[in-house]
């Protein structure tokens, strides 16, 4: 088990920037790979970023360029650094932790959640 939390969400101007964090309550060394998802009000979750165990990181299309997801491993956090804010990114944003409990058999861990608002 694995408890996910997540803070740095707000309420932020167009153009601005706001960094995500997400911490687990053990290592996160092992894990296979942590994700940040987004919901944006009314529409379905959609993936944002992911890191690799290895450190490969994957961006969705509209985020390349101005995101950027991180881990450090002796905080046991996953960031998520967001510049040049637009109003679509708007969405309450959740972290996840993908682990192997089997061959070919993955856990999926969730946090709560924080809010993103981009807004003049």
């Amino acid at each position: 088990q694995v408890q996910l939390v997540e803070s740095g969400g707000g309420l932020v101007q167009p153009g601005g920037s706001l960094r995500l964090s997400c911490t687990a309550s053990r290592s996160i060394f092992s894990i296979n790979a942590m994700r940040w998802y987004r919901q944006p009000p009314g529409k379905e979750r959609e993936l944002v970023a992911a890191i690799t165990s290895g450190g490969t990181p994957v961006y969705a299309d509209s985020v390349k360029g101005r995101f950027t997801i991180s881990r450090d491993n002796v905080r046991n956090t996953v960031y998520l650094q967001m510049n040049s804010l637009k109003p679509e990114d708007t969405a309450i944003y959740v972290c996840s932790a993908q682990d192997s409990v089997g061959p070919s058999i993955s856990r999926y861990y969730w946090g709560q959640g924080t809010q993103v608002t981009v807004s003049s």
